[in-house]
């Protein structure tokens, strides 16, 4: 495998579901981009030993949250970390600590992307739930005939 295919595998195994989506967006900005993303960010960095990639993603979002200007990449991020283990509750508590060093206004803007990924996640679960529930009330409506 070369540098963007390793690059590539790392990218997906932090973004799971939607990484296939998210490298159709990058390359649609830009071919070039995508790919030093996926080479320098993802195989050079992502892939170094020293740190997990919880730990990457928690110093990720402590980075966007301080910095303010990135919404979108933030909540890339969070979602990011929770695929790969972050709890909520440690989310929760980075963004606390960058209200102390980035100010109030950032950690607010970053606790609001976070309760919108938090507020999506669980619609999803609702989502699925009432499918399912839907789903196995049929099934017993159907057994019960």
């Amino acid at each position: 495998m070369n540098r963007y295919e390793k690059g590539i595998a790392k990218f997906k195994e932090i973004k799971g579901g939607g990484a296939e989506r998210s490298i159709e967006r990058l390359k649609s900005l830009n071919p070039d981009l995508e790919r030093l993303v996926m080479e320098v960010a993802f195989n050079d960095i992502y892939k170094r030993p020293a740190l997990d990639l919880r730990a990457r993603e928690i110093a990720t979002i402590a980075a966007l949250a301080a910095l303010g200007n990135s919404p979108q990449q933030l909540k890339v991020h969070i979602q990011s970390a929770l695929n790969v283990g972050v709890k909520k509750e440690e989310i929760i508590e980075v963004i606390l600590q960058m209200a102390i060093y980035a100010g109030f206004p950032a950690a607010i803007n970053a606790m609001q992307a976070a309760t919108e990924i938090f507020e999506e996640i669980e619609k999803k679960k609702t989502d699925s739930n009432q499918r399912g529930n839907t789903f196995e009330a049929k099934r017993k409506r159907l057994a019960s005939l």
